[in-house]
């Protein structure tokens, strides 16, 4: 990774931490700025237990899964972006086209989940565990992710985002052979 893309990647970063904690919603030119109508509900599944909701196709952009247990659930093709999911647990949940951009998703279960095609732009995941999950045709570019992550996911990489158009290797920044990443910064 080079220098201009890890300080990219901070201060997005910081400006979604600034988000989250703050309410402070800071807009730039050319930013993309989720927004819901005046009166519009957003939803809340904090601490909830949604094992095995069908969610399918919803529109749940900005709303909070936080601290929830929804293992075996159905989020596939569901826009999530804007969302708070920190401390869930989605093991085996289906996020096939799920688009968690700009999401808090650190310390979140995403073992053995269905990924195929999930637009992960911007998301950050310190301490996720992707164990198992399929990931086929997602997009992770400038996701932070733990490095044990990053590398266990460049093993298993492959196909092109259909939404985006970017390649699941590249996004990860995969390099060489399928077990090789370009870590965030230099080893000391």
């Amino acid at each position: 990774m080079n220098f201009d893309r890890l300080i990219s990647k901070i201060i997005k970063s910081a400006l979604s931490l600034l988000i989250i904690l703050f309410g402070v919603n800071p807009v730039f030119a050319g930013a993309n700025v989720a927004t819901k109508g005046e009166g519009d509900e957003v939803p809340s599944y904090v601490r909830s237990d949604i094992t095995g909701f069908d969610f399918h196709g919803e529109d749940l952009h900005l709303s909070s899964i936080a601290g929830a247990v929804a293992r075996d659930a159905d989020f596939s093709n569901v826009d999530l972006h804007g969302t708070t999911l920190t401390l869930s647990d989605l093991k085996g949940s289906n996020l096939n086209g799920i688009d968690l951009t700009d999401t808090l998703s650190d310390r979140v279960n995403f073992q053995k989940t269905d990924l195929r095609n999930a637009v992960l732009i911007n998301m950050i995941a310190s301490g996720s565990s992707f164990a198992g999950a399929k990931i086929d045709g997602a997009d992770f570019t400038f996701a932070i992710l733990d490095s044990e992550d990053q590398r266990n996911l460049c093993k298993i990489a492959d196909g092109v985002n259909p939404t985006t158009g970017v390649s699941t290797r590249e996004s990860l920044e995969c390099v060489g052979e399928k077990d090789s990443y370009k870590p965030a910064m230099p080893a000391a």
